[in-house]
């Protein structure tokens, strides 16, 4: 590690360049500094005492701190996540295990428990996006896992089906925090570049967790068949289911200075929200997470219900949909690694679209008796996650000034909440076994979101131009720490958008 001396930046005269307002960034930015950081960012604080002198980060440090921070993080992360996302499964493999005899579910509401986590999890999405910004992020999330944790067990004990209600609709008030948390994670402790991969691997346990949650609900049924049960197999399911020293921490945050969005800031700042709330990229981001979450919203909860209607027993259908969890895994890892390796985040996560689409049609199109083809269209639409992976990894990266990202990410995951509300009504009573109009509408739904990421990269790469653009012009200057001042990424023309 070496320290260069910054130079100090000369007056700046407005230019209006590209959509770039240069004269107002100038203006905001030194109004924060003359606030002496106290609007700034969290990460200034790490460099008190060295006014006046820049860290820059040498390769051998680079990387010692890069495997600090993945062997204390990541398998918390990865762990948490994977339980994340077999608490939603649960549901799907207690469907063909007597839970709807045993609570007594009638007509459509099974397909509203299915739901009802999703509306605690919208109303609680933008509220905990707020306390994620106010409160210590990390304290905040692991008690939002503690409870959710303790609520998912209390499914076991449930008699009825407003009992069950309840039960899911507080674990999605206590799950709200997981995804947004960890996106937050990411962007402070991860440079641009390292982003989509661990993304890619954090979210990839949703596939694990698939795995886990199939072998153990298997190896519970045939059990139960074999030797029975004191309680019923489906609630067996419910309840089995101090980092660096200060100098590293100060050399981890001025790793990151590349990202050119600083690590964190705990004031609300309203013109934040109203950019977040004009810029196109939040609307599209919403878009995407409604239209893709219809199918996810089905598919997570009805797959068990899904492999049976191939031709195959439900106690098979707890086993045969483990390979899929495996193709996710896989899917969201190569494409977080191929993203990032060649900055084509986007372009690479629609290749996991367009299998789900082809496996979608083998479904639909195959006849009854080809139940092997069937279950490997159903594999193939495993690998539909990545875009919104994808997605979600460039709200870290391509999204700047915190209030404006907590206000992106809530947005994002409200929209995935409403997708998911309506995913399990699209497999309608009356439709079964074979659900032809969901499986459908997951196509079509599919379709229109490969227009919207095509869109999304086709902006992102305009933007890039007009930033490029605006600093080439001779009256640009660079303000000083203008990385830590928590600008958006409209404000600060350094800033570039990853594709």
């Amino acid at each position: 590690m070496e320290k260069v001396d910054s130079e100090s930046p000369a007056p700046a005269a407005p230019t209006t360049a590209a959509e770039v307002d240069i004269g107002s960034v100038e203006k905001h930015a030194n109004d924060k500094m003359l606030q002496h950081s106290h609007d700034a960012d969290e990460a200034l604080k790490a460099f008190s005492g060295l006014e006046g002198e820049r860290i820059e980060v040498d390769e051998a440090t680079n990387k010692r701190l890069l495997s600090i921070i993945d062997r204390h993080m990541m398998p918390l992360m990865c762990l948490v996540y994977g339980m994340n996302y077999l608490d939603k499964t649960t549901l799907s493999y207690a469907s063909v295990m007597g839970i709807k005899t045993d609570i007594g579910l009638t007509g459509d509401q099974y397909q509203w428990l299915g739901s009802l986590f999703y509306f605690g999890y919208l109303a609680w999405e933008y509220p905990t996006a707020r306390l994620l910004q106010r409160m210590p992020l990390g304290k905040y999330s692991a008690a939002c896992i503690i409870i959710w944790g303790c609520i998912l067990c209390c499914f076991a004990a449930v008699k009825n089906y407003s009992g069950a209600i309840a039960i899911r609709f507080f674990l999605g008030v206590f799950e709200a925090a997981v995804t947004p948390g960890f996106a937050l994670l990411t962007s402070q402790w991860y440079t641009k570049r390292e982003q989509g991969s661990r993304v890619g691997i954090w979210f990839s346990f949703n596939g694990w967790g698939q795995i886990f949650g199939g072998l153990v609900a298997y190896g519970i049924a045939v059990g139960v068949r074999k030797h029975g049960s004191a309680i019923e197999p489906w609630k067996i399911v419910f309840l089995v289911t101090g980092l660096l020293t200060k100098e590293d921490w100060t050399l981890a945050v001025a790793r990151v200075r590349v990202n050119q969005q600083g690590i964190g800031n705990k004031h609300f700042k309203p013109y934040q929200l109203k950019e977040a709330l004009v810029d196109p990229m939040t609307w599209a981001f919403f878009f995407y997470a409604v239209v893709a979450d219809i199918p996810n919203g089905g598919i997570t909860n009805f797959f068990s219900q899904l492999i049976v209607s191939f031709g195959y027993t439900q106690e098979q259908s707890l086993l045969y949909g483990v390979p899929g969890g495996a193709v996710e895994v896989v899917a969201l890892i190569i494409n977080g690694y191929l993203g990032d390796r060649f900055g084509q985040r986007l372009l690479c996560s629609s290749g996991g679209l367009m299998c789900a689409i082809v496996g979608m049609v083998l479904i639909v199109a195959l006849p009854l008796s080809n139940n092997v083809g069937r279950l490997i269209g159903y594999y193939m639409t495993q690998a539909s996650p990545t875009p919104f992976v994808a997605l979600l990894s460039l709200v870290s990266s391509n999204v700047a000034g915190y209030t404006k990202k907590t206000t992106v990410a809530a947005f994002y995951l409200i929209g995935y909440c409403v997708g998911n509300i309506i995913g399990p009504q699209v497999f309608r009573p009356e439709d079964a076994p074979r659900y032809v109009p969901a499986e459908i509408t997951i196509i079509v739904c599919w379709g229109v979101c490969l227009l919207d990421l095509y869109f999304i990269c086709w902006w992102y790469r305009r933007q890039n131009a007009k930033k490029a653009e605006a600093r080439a012009d001779p009256s640009y200057v660079r303000l000083e720490n203008q990385e830590w001042l928590d600008l958006t990424d409209t404000e600060n023309p350094e800033f570039e958008y990853t594709l």
